[in-house]
């Protein structure tokens, strides 16, 4: 399944304000449900120059295909914890674990 990507300020709002909350050792998810599934990595500048943050995006993004094709349809905000290392392992970890205690996932 494919997904699209929240883009418009207002989308990010109402999900923040609206959406339910999942923490793990090294991630935030924000999720709200939708017709159809989107999702979005918030990245700040306190995790670094450009580079480390675009790495970070890249690597959320990766983790979060492995389980785009089995979620429900809802908005996902994907907000990394800062730390001293990042992996895809660890995010697909947590990922896997968030999306199947809020029951993101179908099946």
């Amino acid at each position: 399944m494919k997904y699209l990507t929240v883009k418009a300020k207002k989308e990010f709002e109402k999900i923040l304000k609206n959406g339910k909350r999942a923490y793990s050792e090294s991630l935030t998810i924000v999720y709200l449900e939708q017709k159809e599934l989107k999702m979005a990595v918030c990245v700040g500048k306190k995790f670094g120059k450009s580079v480390q943050r675009n790495a970070i995006k890249r690597l959320l993004r990766e983790a979060f295909r492995v389980y785009c094709g089995n979620m429900r349809s809802c908005s996902v905000l994907l907000i990394p914890r800062v730390r001293e290392d990042y992996s895809y392992r660890r995010y697909v970890r947590d990922m896997g674990k968030l999306f199947a205690k809020e029951r993101l996932l179908e099946g």
